[in-house]
């Protein structure tokens, strides 16, 4: 298998990032099933400001996670004021996965042995899979 070295002017994410990573990815994807179960019973209807609030502290993390992404201008926090309705959650939320995607696509792979994460800490070589 060809292996490909991470690039020297790649800022790889640090240890402590790709566990908030972890954690998030976990929250984002749950909430997104549960956005799009109330999306298909009502999408026009608007969420309630708990659920706004709720979510965006999720989102927001998320968006200062991957801040240094090419993704990262196109991730918006769900606008409390115009309290968006729950087909706008599922796109803004489906956006942030796709970025996600893209972050751990970016930064996790298999170096020969395992697959892992690289980081700064450990930023190693990386295999093609």
């Amino acid at each position: 298998m060809a292996k490909k070295v991470i690039q020297n002017g790649t800022k790889l994410p640090k240890e402590a990032d790709t566990v908030k990573f972890e954690m998030l990815e976990k929250l984002i994807n749950s909430s997104y099933t549960e956005m799009k179960e109330f999306s298909k019973k009502k999408p026009d209807e608007l969420l309630n400001k708990f659920k706004v609030t709720s979510l965006n502290r999720i989102l927001d993390p998320i968006k200062q996670l991957l801040a240094n992404e090419p993704t990262a201008s196109f991730l918006d926090l769900l606008d409390e004021d115009t309290i968006p309705s729950y087909s706008d959650s599922i796109l803004i939320i489906a956006q942030f996965q796709s970025a996600m995607a893209q972050f751990k696509s970016s930064y996790h792979g298999y170096d020969g042995s395992t697959y892992r994460w690289f980081t700064e800490e450990n930023p190693g070589r990386q295999s093609n899979w």
